[in-house]
């Protein structure tokens, strides 16, 4: 077995997942927890629209397996995720629901005022991860997104910390080369790649595991977020 195999993520499981952590209330939020809790690294999984589906939570698992870490993934959305039918947004009706959605459940300012007081109460629960507390203005160390949702350019300036995007095809190109110049640049540290072949949500609730070439690119791509916070957590 070569040195790469032994560092690959467990084997994906394409139908009737079992999830190998569980469900625990912290900061007042129902939060999937998986992973040691005296894990040395601790990640703070954000999910997508569609919520803590299977393939989002084996995710999880499998990034809890491959860097031994604590994996969270605390629920905003209170169980009530947006549903699959209402994408595309194809009539007013739909518009009008997700708009709905974006500005109150997945409101993105009010999301990020709630994990980072959560990070205060996985500090305190999770007493041997230290990589949740470093860099100016951010309680954490690296940082990612898959398929990546209203991505901006100009976001990648306020990185303070490494940061690794992989994006699908759906993303829109100009955007995601925005990110790939900045670093490029070499200011800051990160990674971008585009899965030419994959779609939107690939990687997360829409992840199709049951086809092999994408049950192989949604294996890759938690390969690769694994080596990259490997290397900028350990």
């Amino acid at each position: 077995m070569s040195c790469e195999a032994c560092r690959s993520i467990p084997p994906v499981t394409a139908n009737g997942y079992t999830p190998q952590g569980q469900f625990e209330k912290i900061a007042g939020l129902n939060t999937y927890v998986t992973g040691k809790a005296d894990a040395k690294i601790g990640l703070v999984d954000i999910y997508d629209v569609f919520g803590m589906a299977s393939q989002t939570i084996q995710g999880a698992d499998l990034l809890a397996a491959r860097l031994n870490a604590v994996v969270l993934i605390p629920d905003f959305f209170d169980g009530e995720p947006l549903k699959h039918e209402y994408v595309p947004a194809n009539t007013e009706e739909k518009k009008q629901i997700i708009a709905e959605f974006m500005a109150h459940k997945a409101n993105i300012p009010r999301n990020v005022g709630v994990v980072i007081e959560a990070v205060e109460e996985y500090r305190t629960r999770f007493l041997s991860v230290t990589v949740l507390a470093s860099g100016p203005n951010t309680p954490f160390a690296a940082s990612g997104q898959v398929h990546p949702g209203r991505a901006d350019p100009a976001d990648a300036q306020a990185l303070y910390i490494p940061h690794i995007m992989l994006a699908s095809k759906d993303e829109p190109a100009d955007v995601i080369a925005g990110y790939a110049d900045f670093f490029a640049k070499g200011e800051k540290e990160g990674y971008v790649e585009t899965y030419s072949k994959m779609w939107h949500g690939w990687m997360g609730a829409r992840a199709d595991l049951e086809q092999e070439e994408s049950r192989a690119e949604y294996a890759r791509g938690y390969n690769q977020l694994a080596d990259f916070f490997e290397k900028h957590l350990s």
